[in-house]
């Protein structure tokens, strides 16, 4: 097993100052909160103050985007909330032929994420996300076509992610959200042979100022309240490989759950110090059941354990 768990948690500035290691990588691009609904020249024009000249020039030669998305014409829809960003260099939308679309109708879109791929813009990465990908694809069959964040998955997880196609539905999923989803399940595998074969943990979660999150006392008021569940797929020697589901959606929750037990998810440096047998975390969202708070259609929507995980437990 790991170091004690609350070790884990110790600062990480390594010689730096709290200020050193937070600092923001400097990108070569301005970054604009979007205020309120409008389309985008008129945006660029009232409310950044560019003339018409210049805002036209800035959208003809692919200088902007909407949360690392490229956007060229003049009447794209806004929303308040969006990420509207200028760059220095210009951004192509790229031909998606090979996108893991799980599901998609006039609602909502579904893909397996892959490992490595951030959902949505950070502030070091704009262009290389998830939204990026999947709204090239949309945008391929209707340039006036747009997607809304939904939920996340963290860069390093695999599995579903869903999109919204409108900002009605986005809005409801957002407002409703866990009373809308009906599962969250995920594939882990742990370091080490579970203690019980399946378990129900209450904790409470607080993040410290290293954005880190740590199993508090329920007595904290800064704390929030987490449930999930686990069942042993399988287990060998070394690992085991589990059915995880969450009945909410806190930050990091089942990498700091899994290790305030002692067994931190393979590939999990964030947390813990496991193993990295196939250079990946072994983590995966392979199930999302939501409820469409429109029609009340019930989405099932699945992505296969990866390969890999299996493989650690081949003889």
């Amino acid at each position: 097993m790991n170091k004690n768990y609350k070790e884990n948690l110790k600062t990480r500035l390594k010689g730096k100052t709290l200020e050193e290691y937070q600092s923001k990588k400097q990108l070569d691009i301005k970054e604009y909160i979007v205020k309120k609904d409008s389309e985008l020249l008129v945006y660029l024009i009232e409310e950044l103050q560019f003339s018409r000249n210049n805002a036209k020039s800035l959208l003809s030669h692919h200088l902007i985007s909407i949360d690392g998305a490229p956007v060229s014409q003049f009447d794209f829809k806004l929303t308040k909330g969006d990420s509207l960003i200028i760059s220095k260099k210009p951004i192509r939308k790229k031909a998606r032929k090979d996108l893991p679309i799980i599901f998609e109708d006039e609602n909502i879109i579904a893909i397996n994420k892959p490992y490595g791929l951030l959902s949505v813009a950070s502030d070091k990465e704009k262009s290389s996300t998830a939204y990026r990908m999947v709204m090239d694809y949309v945008q391929a069959k209707d340039r006036h076509n747009r997607i809304y964040v939904v939920h996340r998955l963290d860069k390093e997880t695999s599995g579903v992610l869903i999109f919204a196609k409108n900002e009605n539905i986005k809005d409801k999923l957002q407002d409703n959200w866990n009373e809308l989803v009906l599962k969250r399940g995920y594939y882990a595998v742990v370091e080490g042979k579970m203690e019980k074969e399946e378990m129900h943990i209450v904790n409470y979660l607080r993040m410290n100022a290293l954005n880190l999150m740590y199993v508090s006392s329920f007595k904290d008021k800064k704390a929030q309240k987490c449930i999930t569940d686990y069942k042993v797929i399988k287990s060998n020697d070394k690992y085991s490989l589990l059915d995880v589901n969450i009945f909410t959606g806190r930050k990091n929750q089942i990498r700091v759950t899994l290790g305030s037990l002692g067994h931190f998810v393979l590939g999990d440096d964030k947390y813990g110090e496991p193993e990295n047998p196939i250079n990946r975390l072994c983590l995966h969202a392979y199930e999302l059941d939501i409820k469409n708070p429109i029609n009340g259609k019930i989405y099932k929507l699945k992505a296969s354990m990866p390969d890999e995980f299996n493989s650690l437990f081949r003889k």
